[in-house]
């Protein structure tokens, strides 16, 4: 089964999660999580996990979209699937492929549109 990951929809107001088995789309999710995606990420696959019948234990794969969107979505998007890849021993792919071996275990890497704005000075009137 794969799990598939996108926190960077429509300039990172949404989250979309699928769970598919080859072509075919089990079930899918789409959810507003403006400023929220770290919160409501997690518990919307094991909510997700749960509804098709499967176990956690049953994804070989997760694929995340790295590309645009804004810094921290991005940013949660990817850390996310390469911690559940990790932990679950599963494979972890980009939709482009932006991969790296480190340490013999495959990571994604995220790439980013531009530089976070948290590092930016606020201007004060």
């Amino acid at each position: 089964m794969i799990l598939y990951i996108n926190t960077i929809k429509n300039e990172s107001t949404k989250i979309e999660i699928r769970l598919e088995d080859g072509e075919r789309v089990i079930v899918c999710s789409e959810f507003g999580a403006k400023y929220m995606q770290a919160e409501k990420l997690l518990p919307a696959i094991e909510k997700l996990i749960k509804k098709s019948n499967f176990k956690l234990t049953d994804l070989k794969k997760i694929i995340v979209e790295n590309r645009g969107g804004s810094f921290t979505a991005a940013r949660i998007g990817v850390v996310t699937a390469n911690a559940l890849a990790y932990a679950l021993g599963a494979k972890v792919e980009s939709m482009d492929n932006n991969k790296k071996k480190k340490n013999k275990i495959d990571i994604v890497l995220p790439s980013y549109s531009g530089k976070p704005n948290i590092t930016k000075k606020k201007q004060f009137a």
